[in-house]
């Protein structure tokens, strides 16, 4: 059973900074592309950042220059640093990974709450 799971979601003031962990229970080499989305009360989850099998990242217009996402191959950690965070950014954030297998299901973690106060 492949997990990701995040953590280092918190309570921050407007301008403030969070990082985000997503630990993979195996290679992050199994995937396609590792991710982070992020659903906010009575909104659709979005994508926020994602990085591919080799490396190339992408972002949403919202958090470009403010958010950047990065790996560690060796420890198996995708993050997600979040820097001159606004009120905006609150919501609940996922990280996802996309198998390299064809057919076979994405996986998603439980969550970690990240909470912005103006």
């Amino acid at each position: 059973q492949v997990e990701v799971v995040e953590s280092g979601g918190g309570l921050v003031q407007a301008g403030g900074s969070l990082r985000l962990s997503c630990a993979a229970s195996r290679s992050i080499f199994s995937f396609s592309v590792m991710g982070w989305y992020r659903q906010a009360p009575g909104k659709q989850r979005e994508l926020v950042a994602h990085i591919t099998y080799s490396g190339t990242t992408s972002y949403a217009d919202s958090v470009k220059g403010r958010i950047t996402i990065s790996r560690d191959i060796f420890r198996k950690m995708v993050y997600l640093q979040m820097n001159s965070l606004k009120a905006e950014d609150t919501a609940r954030y996922y990280c996802n990974a996309r198998p390299l297998q064809a057919g076979v299901p994405e996986y998603w973690g439980q969550g970690t709450q990240v909470t912005v106060s103006s």
